[in-house]
């Protein structure tokens, strides 16, 4: 069977959100959001930090340890035009690929001028080309800062944490009351790897408690590694889906996690992944072969799950790819049913929303 099921269209993953349901700051605790038990036919509303309770000794949950980097730039073109680079990758040489908001575009060979340039405190950048393969959808910068500072050392200086775009209290030019407080709850409480310009929502829930909740109760936990891309937040926008073209990440399955889940299996337990990228990471590695390298992985209904058994993840954007991919694995029908009473029990939607807990749908029923 194909991954793409040409039954669905676009349209099918659509619904109508009430706007003030789209959170705009995290909840007062991170295990303090609501958890709707989707398990079964008749959902359950919960808390978050009853999760460990929900689970059996001998699950693994498998967390992606990247971190959000401060990857969101302002600055000028030599006329005084301005300019926002969102850095999506780091590659070698002090060389970035970045998405590039600005009225004009400039050609390559362009010298702009980030954070006030090279001699106002910052730093310039070199417009090299369009990536990949020169005429991408985004572009190759070389940076230059005034003392040889990595892309990462001028980031972490200069840069600003890249809120999603629904968040809109963040403004032009990262001029946020609350930017402090994100910079501590747009990370996981596990975030390890540098290299994403998004959060692994789902995993914004634990704390300390619940991971120490879930050891007590013989409830084991790896992580992998996937530096999640701006492009997750990129609409679909084609009906027929099989026309997407869907954006390439990193990823990384590290040995520690190969071996926990050959021990998950042999004992009988069940493999939770923490996030749709936690399922894109584990899926892509058991469809290659491959522990790390990119992925375009693009799940929706009738994809045939190898790893996952059980899903936690937030609540998505109408029309996205991730509705289509827990679509996939928990039933379109059921997933639909769900969203609804979702919003009429006013959860809170998106990144620093409430959380959901899923099921695999059998595979003679996908």
């Amino acid at each position: 069977m194909t991954d793409t099921a040409p039954t669905y269209t676009l349209s099918d993953f659509d619904f109508a959100l009430p706007p003030h349901l789209i959170a705009q700051h995290p909840a007062p605790e991170r295990s303090a959001s609501r958890l709707l038990d989707g398990r079964a036919t008749q959902p359950a509303d919960r808390i978050f930090k009853e999760l460990p309770g929900l689970l059996r000794a001998g699950d693994l949950l498998v967390f992606n340890d990247t971190r959000v980097v401060k990857a969101r730039l302002f600055g000028e073109k030599a006329s005084g035009g301005k300019l926002e680079l969102l850095i999506e990758r780091v590659l070698e040489g002090g060389e970035v690929v970045a998405h590039m908001k600005v009225s004009k575009k400039p050609q390559p060979g362009t010298v702009v001028h980030m954070a006030g340039g090279l001699h106002g405190g910052g730093f310039d950048a070199l417009l090299l080309g369009r990536w990949p393969d020169g005429d991408g959808p985004l572009f190759r910068f070389a940076l230059r800062g005034p003392a040889g500072e990595t892309p990462w050392e001028l980031m972490e200086r200069h840069g600003h944490l890249p809120l999603p775009p629904y968040i809109e209290r963040q403004q032009q030019g990262g001029n946020d009351p609350d930017a402090a407080a994100d910079s501590e709850r747009y990370q996981t409480v596990f975030a390890r790897a540098p290299g994403a310009v998004a959060a692994p929502t789902a995993a914004l829930h634990f704390d300390a408690a619940v991971l120490a909740d879930l050891a007590a109760r013989g409830i084991d936990t790896a992580c992998v590694t996937l530096h999640v891309g701006a492009g997750t937040f990129q609409p679909v926008k084609t009906e027929n889906l099989a026309e997407h073209q869907m954006h390439s990440e990193w990823y990384e399955v590290p040995l520690a996690t190969l071996a926990a889940l050959e021990r998950c299996r042999q004992r009988g337990g069940r493999v939770v992944a923490v996030g749709t990228t936690t399922v894109r990471t584990l899926e892509s590695w058991a469809r290659s072969g491959q522990a790390s390298g990119d992925t375009a992985i693009f799940i929706t209904p009738g994809f045939r799950f190898q790893v996952v058994d059980l899903l936690l993840t937030n609540f998505h954007l109408p029309k996205s790819t991730l509705m289509m991919l827990v679509s996939a694995f928990a039933g379109y029908a059921h997933v639909m049913q769900l969203y609804r009473h979702a919003i009429a029990q006013h959860y809170r939607f998106f990144s620093y929303g409430d959380a959901m807990l899923l099921e695999r749908l059998p595979a003679d029923r996908s």
